[in-house]
Parts: C-alpha cells; sequence; structure tokens
C-alpha cells in the first residue's frame, strides 16, 4: 500500500468518524462544550497540519547540506564547457 493510500484511508476513517458524530448517526447525545468543539475539528486539523509542513519545511531548509564535491565537479564542467566554446570563438 503506497503512502497516499496510507492517508487517504486515514482521512476516510478519520472523516467518517467526525461525521457520524456531528450528525449524531450513532445515537449518542454529546454535551454541548464537545460539539463546539467538534464541530470546527476539521479546520483546526487543517492549521495544525499546515504548521506542521511549514515547520519540517523550513526544518529541512535550515539543515540543508551542501554537497562540497558535487560543486567542484559542476565548476570543472563548467570550465571545461568555457573552454570548448572559447575555441569554437564565442566570447564571454
Amino acid at each position: 500500500m503506497t503512502k497516499l493510500a496510507q492517508w487517504l484511508w486515514a482521512l476516510a476513517l478519520l472523516g467518517s468518524a467526525w461525521a457520524a458524530l456531528t450528525t449524531g448517526a450513532l445515537g449518542l447525545e454529546l454535551p454541548l462544550s464537545c460539539r463546539e468543539v467538534l464541530w470546527p475539528l476539521p479546520a483546526y486539523l487543517l492549521v495544525c497540519a499546515g504548521c506542521y509542513a511549514l515547520g519540517t519545511v523550513g526544518y529541512r531548509v535550515a539543515t540543508f547540506h551542501d554537497c562540497e564535491d558535487a560543486a567542484r565537479e559542476l565548476q570543472s564542467q563548467i570550465q571545461e564547457a568555457r573552454a570548448d566554446l572559447a575555441r569554437r570563438g564565442m566570447r564571454f
């Protein structure tokens, strides 16, 4: 099972549980305080997921590792290409 399928299954299960609790399909009488928290719960979860994603991206950018060997190799290839183009008459 792919990660996307796992996430979709989890969202479907949570969504159906939320819908069953908010519509009263299970026959449960929830207190008013629980219902007040339950209705905007998807919005809260969406904001939390966005904060988590933003934090993860920020952390990955902050701890990005430079590839010194790859940078040197790329610079040498650029120098070779410039020398080849200069040999063919192109000026920089």
